[in-house]
């Protein structure tokens, strides 16, 4: 029998169904607990428990170590089911299989990691990230903490401004510098998994606009363990190589499952007030128009970046070209930036049913989840980035086709 068509897990989980027929069970239970989790800052409990149940945490994990060696496509579909339910249950989905990715791509030659793969498939654990540090603004390329090691072990301590669900992950996958005397830009990456090596010790609250149930606290990070959790490659080729691809290519398809749920919501309102006056053409119909075209270049854009990464991904020059760099980087700012206007078109659409919580129509959490797009690594640090790496490349004006 297939691997990929029963997988027998630690947790008595039999998966024999389609991924995207379990996370139709998943998005069910999502859909009822959203309004819950946005209100009260709270973490998806029950949906991160549904993913487990499905077997959905380690679902690109090859087979030979448990998983089912789903690809990015599929992954990002299973992201836009989510995200039409619950923006932040699928942040949270997505960002966890940004470290499968990197786990995947550059794990697979280190004993340590391929254990912990199987055990991720295997216990369906779920994975953070901790990039983000206090003092180097916001750029993840840059470290202030070092690894230090000693007798085959390590040891680091980071001032962590955000990380996401972090109270609530199995393991942590977090930078720092190779070794004290390193530059900030020589980085390493290393698995952390939650046990009596890792202390966190909370220094900020998340308690914002939108994405209120990713809680991505603040914390100080105290780490140690066997210097096999650090990944043989530097976090530069990790992060050139998978993190910067399947983040902008995981982001975009949350922001489009939000997007897509608030236009399903405008287009319910439109039909209703067509079926009141049957000869009348509603007044939203026309901006109904606006933002399904928005959509379907949201679409349009994210289905061409994941073939551009997918076609990439058998040469590692043309992953860490600046050429495609500068494509995956065009994804993140387009999709931030069209989920935003979909959501907007559907609140003028829906007027004041929209504007308002708890009605068939309400927008007002979809809005304020896609406001972090333009914020979730600004939009403007990475057209400052892009627009270096054009000063060195010419646009390919190619169809490829």
């Amino acid at each position: 029998m297939d691997v990929a068509e029963t997988i027998s897990t630690s947790q008595g989980v039999t998966r024999g169904e389609s991924p995207a027929a379990r996370m139709a069970r998943v998005v069910a239970i999502a859909a009822k607990s959203v309004e819950a989790v946005d209100r009260d800052g709270r973490f998806p409990q029950e949906t991160i428990d549904a993913l487990k149940r499905e077997g959905l945490l380690g679902i690109a994990i090859p087979a030979e170590l448990g998983g089912e060696g789903l690809t990015t496509a599929a992954v990002a579909d299973l992201i836009v089911q989510l995200g039409q339910a619950c923006g932040s249950s699928a942040m949270v989905y997505g960002m966890h299989q940004i470290q499968i990715s990197s786990l995947v791509t550059h794990g697979v030659g280190s004993e340590w990691h391929r254990e912990y793969m199987s055990r991720i498939a295997s216990d369906q654990l779920l994975m953070a990230s901790a990039t983000s540090e206090a003092g180097v603004g916001g750029n993840l390329r840059n470290s202030i903490c070092a690894v230090e090691i000693a007798d085959g072990c390590f040891s680091l301590t980071k001032d962590a401004t955000v990380i996401s669900y972090g109270a609530h992950a199995d393991a942590i996958m977090t930078t720092a510098r190779r070794a004290p005397d390193a530059a900030s830009t020589d980085q390493v990456m290393v698995v952390v998994p939650v046990n009596g090596d890792l202390k966190l010790e909370r220094t900020s609250v998340w308690d914002t606009l939108g994405m209120r149930g990713t809680c991505s606290d603040g914390f100080l990070l105290t780490a140690s363990g066997d210097a096999g959790q650090i990944f043989p490659k530097p976090f530069s080729e990790i992060a050139a190589q998978s993190m910067l691809a399947s983040s902008h290519i995981y982001w975009a398809a949350t922001w489009f499952g939000i997007a897509a749920d608030a236009f399903a919501r405008a287009q319910a309102f439109v039909k209703q007030a067509a079926r009141k006056q049957p000869n009348v053409v509603p007044p939203g119909a026309l901006r109904l128009s606006e933002a399904a075209a928005k959509l379907q270049e949201m679409k349009g854009h994210l289905i061409a970046a994941i073939r551009r990464f997918e076609a990439a991904e058998q040469d590692d020059d043309d992953l860490s070209s600046i050429g495609f760099a500068a494509e995956i980087n065009a994804l993140k700012v387009a999709a931030s930036e069209k989920a935003a206007e979909v959501v907007q078109l559907a609140m003028l659409i829906t007027g004041i049913l929209g504007y308002k919580n708890g009605t068939p129509f309400s927008v007002g959490r979809h809005l304020r989840d896609v406001t972090s797009a333009a914020v979730m690594i600004s939009n403007d640090r990475i057209h400052a980035n892009t627009s270096t790496l054009l000063l060195m490349s010419r646009f390919d004006a190619s169809l490829g086709v």
